[in-house]
């Protein structure tokens, strides 16, 4: 059987059966939907020949090319569906909704497989996502300067009963020079919309939700506008953690670090830190003294970050003295309380 269903439905149906992208490779690369599989019914080689064709000769060449390069791949189509799909059943999308996943819907559906259609493809898809961004959150920023915990604290306050979304998490990046130390590859910023817009689809629109406080770029990704901008109007809680706190948390996590990493990293902030006290850090690193590396790092940090919270609507500064994040999480909610921010 073959059915139609509307993005709202489809992201429900994706939970339990395979989604089947049948974009092309480039295409998925960008962005997909979290849960598809990549399963192109052209390679990108062949989508620009067929999308040439098409502009230079008219719709029904292009067709018949399509066909042409589709027939001798069908056996292949079906017994890959087969691998994913033990139950016969399967959610098909292309980017709009036409003639791709009309053709793999269609050859599947023949071939006994009960198949769910995505109304408008995968633009309708990022239509979804992007609504995610333009709602109107009732948000909470966490800010502070770096070393303060702010991500730690997150998954404390989801357990508090909290809603949070970590930004950081989605874009596989912390945010600074030494962001991306540790960390799997970044997605694009198609892709990490796509992740994010998932994630804000099962909260609540109505009940705060908390985000670390970031620049509009985490790494290479940007972030959504109107998301952002949402976040530099919001009451931000400024945790005000001591100096020497954050440097020794700092040092600790850069102790298990490569040097050659951490080098690197220095090196990226070069021209604001000046070449002493680039050439002071790297020294640092050969010996191996952490503490001295951070503190130099932190005076370049601690200043960019003071300069960006002046820029913030709503301060809300709260001192801490320890960096235990089960114990701040609930002086941010005790706080946040006294505020009547929740």
């Amino acid at each position: 059987m073959l059915h139609t269903l509307s993005i709202e439905e489809f992201i429900q149906k994706a939970a339990q059966l395979p989604v089947l992208d049948v974009r092309a490779p480039k295409e998925y690369a960008v962005g997909h939907i979290p849960q598809a599989h990549s399963f192109p019914i052209f390679d990108d080689e062949q989508r620009a020949v067929i999308g040439t064709a098409y502009k230079k000769q008219g719709h029904d060449p292009a067709v018949l090319m399509g066909l042409d390069l589709f027939g001798p791949k069908m056996s292949a189509f079906v017994q890959e569906a087969g691998k994913l799909a033990q139950n016969k059943e399967v959610l098909v999308h292309c980017w709009r909704g036409g003639m791709r996943s009309g053709a793999m819907a269609w050859l599947l559906n023949f071939s006994g497989y009960n198949v769910h259609l995505l109304q408008g493809g995968y633009k309708a898809y990022r239509h979804l996502m992007q609504e995610q961004f333009r709602k109107p959150w009732p948000l909470l920023v966490i800010g502070g300067l770096t070393g303060s915990g702010k991500t730690d604290l997150l998954p404390h306050l989801q357990q508090l009963g909290q809603q949070t979304v970590d930004l950081e998490g989605l874009a596989n990046h912390k945010g600074s020079a030494f962001g991306s130390i540790g960390m799997p590859p970044q997605p694009g910023t198609e892709h990490f919309e796509n992740l994010l817009g998932m994630e804000l689809l099962k909260l609540n629109a109505q009940q705060a939700l908390w985000l670390e406080d970031e620049s509009i770029t985490i790494g290479r990704v940007v972030m959504p506008k109107p998301l952002y901008d949402r976040m530099q109007e919001s009451p931000t809680v400024v945790l005000e953690v001591p100096k020497q706190l954050r440097v020794q948390k700092l040092a600790e996590e850069y102790c298990r670090t490569d040097k050659a990493l951490l080098e690197a990293s220095i090196l990226k902030i070069k021209k604001r830190l000046g070449g002493l006290a680039t050439k002071e850090a790297l020294e640092a690193i050969a010996t191996g003294d952490m503490e001295k590396m951070v503190e130099i790092a932190l005076t370049y940090y601690d200043k960019a970050y003071s300069y960006e919270i002046e820029k913030k609507q709503r301060v809300l500064p709260l001192a801490l003295n320890s960096l235990d994040p089960a114990e701040n999480a609930q002086r941010v909610v005790q706080f946040a309380r006294q505020q009547n921010l929740i």
